[in-house]
């Protein structure tokens, strides 16, 4: 049941992960909502290089199967969040599907796009049943006028 290494979207590519994406990585950690369990500390941890290590060493980078995947825009190739599988609170055969996106990103559909593709992907190695886990600070961001 292994997922592939790349999905290519319209608008977006989901790839792997790459030492590069630690920064923007880290970005979206800085955008977190404060009720959110990980967030960049008070001693600034953790940091770029944090990251970096993590993108280069954590198995959920690299997991046959399972494993977020760096989103970026096909048009310009910049970073904008992730999206992929996780066992989570569910199990390697359902998992749990997860992303996130950059403030900057959302409101164009992206999530949904980047969504769709990890579904048909999972769909693809046999999997008929995804878990999701929605926390409050998961809401949607509206613009105020």
């Amino acid at each position: 049941m292994e997922m592939p290494t790349e999905l290519v979207t319209e608008r977006l590519r989901l790839r792997q992960w790459v030492a590069a994406d630690a920064e923007g990585y880290r970005g979206l950690w800085l955008e977190r909502d404060p009720r959110a369990l990980r967030r960049i500390g008070a001693d600034g941890r953790p940091t770029v290089d944090d990251f970096r290590a993590w993108i280069l060493d954590d198995p959920l980078t690299k997991e046959a199967g399972l494993g977020l995947m760096p989103i970026e825009l096909r048009a310009t190739g910049e970073f904008i969040g992730y999206c992929g599988l996780i066992v989570g609170q569910a199990s390697f055969d359902e998992p749990e599907i997860a992303y996130e996106l950059a403030r900057r990103a959302h409101g164009h559909g992206y999530a949904t796009e980047a969504a769709r593709a990890v579904v048909e992907a999972a769909a693809r190695t046999g999997r008929r049943r995804l878990w999701a886990t929605v926390r409050e600070w998961n809401a949607p961001v509206v613009p105020r006028a």
